[in-house]
């Protein structure tokens, strides 16, 4: 299934937009969970150094 969404946002305003995941350590129990978002190209930095 993954390979349709890949496919889809390759074509047209797709392009514009990059796929960030980010790896987030809870306080309560240690353990890490992982944090996807769609951000458009230029706000990839600003996203990052959070």
């Amino acid at each position: 299934m993954a390979k349709k969404v890949v496919a889809s946002l390759q074509k047209g305003a797709g392009k514009e937009f990059t796929k960030v995941v980010r790896c987030i350590k809870s306080e309560t129990t240690g353990a890490y969970t992982f944090k996807e978002e769609m951000v458009p190209n230029a706000m990839v930095q600003s996203v990052l150094s959070k």
